[in-house]
């Protein structure tokens, strides 16, 4: 990338940045069109190519803009932290902070998932690894939590991994046969399978709001 690019306004770059992930997010990388992402940013294909070197280099360039924003916007700060020591309610809450996150950066949010539920993208495998990568760190750490809630032979990093396997298949499902992502739809099958999963993987006396503790 020219390193022409940085050196603009704040409200050019945006503009240029908005534009690619607007086309991008719509089209398969293929027919994503660099005359279109030019003509809503308001630049010539010329300059696009003169700040990006070809499309896969601008392409590139999105992918890392998006997983930095993703970064800044979902990690902890020590004043947001959960306070909660139970295990759902942790889940939940983060749960909650990754869809405001989606909410309010839908091109964000179409470009990811379509290059990684695409197969055809051109760094589809790479971005599915990293993005792997940056939501369990986004878990953090599980310190506090009070796993004396769990039945014996629980495992909680498995609950987990099946959450985050009913939450890829739901949003693939949605993408193949829709189109679109509808995160209250997300949101609202994401409480009841912790639900299902609390009433299945906790001792009784932690459910029904008895013995619960912060």
């Amino acid at each position: 990338m020219n390193q022409k690019f940085h050196q603009l306004s704040i409200e050019k770059k945006e503009r240029i940045i908005n534009a690619s992930l607007e086309v991008f997010s719509n089209n398969e990388y293929k027919k994503a069109s660099t005359d279109t992402i030019a003509y809503k940013a308001g630049i010539s294909k010329g300059l696009l190519f003169y700040y990006f070197n070809n499309k896969k280099e601008l392409y590139l360039f999105l992918f890392d803009y998006a997983l930095n924003l993703m970064k800044k916007e979902l990690y902890w700060n020590e004043k947001d932290k959960i306070n909660s020591s139970d295990f759902f309610e942790y889940i939940e809450e983060i749960g909650t902070k990754k869809m405001t996150f989606l909410n309010n950066y839908p091109y964000i949010v179409d470009f990811c998932a379509r290059a990684y539920y695409s197969q055809n993208e051109v760094i589809s495998q790479d971005m599915q690894m990293k993005l792997k990568k940056e939501t369990l760190s986004l878990y953090g750490a599980f310190d506090n939590i009070n796993y004396d809630k769990f039945k014996n032979g629980a495992n909680p990093q498995k609950i987990i991994r099946m959450l985050t396997w009913l939450t890829d298949g739901y949003i693939s499902e949605k993408k193949r046969f829709e189109g679109k992502i509808n995160l209250n739809e997300i949101m609202s099958e994401y409480k009841q399978w912790l639900d299902l999963f609390k009433n299945n993987f906790y001792k009784e006396e932690y459910l029904n709001g008895y013995n619960k503790d912060k």
